[in-house]
């Protein structure tokens, strides 16, 4: 399955909730969701089983498994491949896939506020602008361990991108897993995600759920 290309905000206005794809401009008024909280297409919801109306729960843990992936912005098959390394690690399935999610460097990069959304985190860390430990990564699938430090490379420190984000960015702002030094625009991981830091609008138990029929 491709890579979805349409306007993300479609995406929010399908699942009736905000999946923080347009960066800064989700938490203000010119949210399209905001404005206009009902499903694209002017279409009615679909009828569950028995003609009863609403979502079956199959339909209900595809849409739920569809919210995690879009916010992530994971393929499909890379979705698969996630979910079956955090079904085999010891522990809660949906804890572990989330901890996986949140350790993609891209992730990472967006957690920093290195990009105002995933999406152009992914495309930093694509265009070789992402240091790991002093070596260029621009794999956005890479999964960050305990004590990777995460900087810019030296030539991408003269980019007008680079001046803007290290002006605006705020070290308060990272997650307790992370660390940021902005005088220096390093980060560095603290320690892997726990429970407490990981996203509470997703239900993953309906993940496991779909994978698990």
């Amino acid at each position: 399955m491709a890579r979805y290309t349409g306007p993300v905000c479609r995406l929010c206005r399908r699942f009736g909730d905000k999946l923080m794809l347009k960066g800064d401009r989700c938490p203000t008024p010119k949210c399209p969701l905001e404005k206009r909280n009902t499903p694209p297409g002017g279409r009615p919801p679909p009828r569950g089983r028995g003609g009863r109306g609403g979502v079956s729960d199959r339909g209900l843990q595809l849409r739920e498994k569809q919210k995690v992936r879009f916010s992530y912005g994971v393929l499909e098959r890379q979705f698969r491949r996630f979910f079956s390394q955090a079904r085999r690690s010891p522990g809660t399935t949906g804890e572990n896939l989330l901890i996986l999610l949140e350790r993609r460097l891209d992730n990472v990069v967006y957690r920093l506020g290195f990009g105002d959304s995933r999406a152009q985190a992914r495309q930093v860390v694509r265009h070789g602008h992402i240091l790991v430990n002093g070596r260029k990564t621009d794999i956005p699938s890479f999964l960050v361990k305990s004590g990777d430090a995460i900087k810019w490379r030296e030539t991408s420190t003269k980019t007008e991108y680079y001046k803007r984000i290290a002006e605006e960015i705020e070290e308060g702002s990272v997650p307790n897993w992370l660390s940021l030094d902005k005088e220096s625009m390093t980060g560095r991981v603290l320690n892997l995600p726990a429970k407490d830091d990981l996203e509470a609008a997703f239900n993953v138990k309906a993940v496991v759920e779909y994978y698990s029929r």
